[in-house]
């Protein structure tokens, strides 16, 4: 059983490097074209079954690549960046940057946020309840938050060990041996991924 993660297409918000959390902004022109560009390999992949966060992006996303009534999960949606929603990254980095790379390592919490260890518990819940042999593999329509904290929590890989998750891309984790899942691939797409992407 293999859970295929991908990372909704740039969004507005992307483009002026804005923290979405929880609200949502459109995709992009060069959004919906990467959400279009991936159907094929997604086609190649052919999963069982597949669900979306329930955010507006990642409903958008699945609406191009062909599933629109794909199940809305509330579960695997985005971290919740509390008062740090639709700021912009870079001016956080520039004026509080302790406080950035505290929250990036997951010991500081936004006001009004989410602490990154409860939303790990969350993402693991979302999914581990989908994690089935018979039901086959799970495509998932997520955020890049959602990637990392899939990442920790299956595969013990901290969020200090991965390039960013580039819009548009595929992250697939393999669950045949469900002691020991394997990462089969990270941030594929159509194109060389985008290592300075914004979240």
């Amino acid at each position: 059983m293999r859970l295929i993660l991908l990372r909704h297409g740039e969004t507005l918000w992307n483009i002026e490097s804005r923290l979405q959390g929880h609200a949502n902004s459109e995709l992009s022109i060069k959004g919906v074209k990467q959400a279009e560009d991936i159907k094929k390999y997604i086609k190649i992949l052919a999963p069982n079954r597949v669900i979306t966060s329930d955010l507006g992006r990642t409903v958008q996303t699945s609406t191009i690549i062909g599933y629109p009534d794909a199940e809305r999960d509330s579960m695997i949606r985005e971290l919740n960046m509390g008062d740090w929603t639709g700021k912009s990254k870079i001016e956080i980095m520039n004026s509080q940057p302790e406080l950035y790379r505290d929250w990036r390592d997951g010991n500081y919490t936004p006001i009004g946020g989410e602490n990154w260890f409860e939303f790990c518990d969350r993402i693991k819940v979302g999914f581990s309840r989908r994690i089935v042999d018979d039901a086959g593999d799970l495509l998932a329509v997520v955020h890049s938050g959602v990637i990392r904290a899939a990442c920790k929590v299956f595969l013990n890989i901290s969020p200090d060990h991965l390039l960013p998750s580039t819009p548009g891309t595929l992250t697939i984790i393999n669950f045949k041996d469900k002691t020991s899942p394997k990462l089969e691939a990270y941030n594929i797409g159509s194109f060389i991924p985008d290592v300075d992407v914004s979240d």
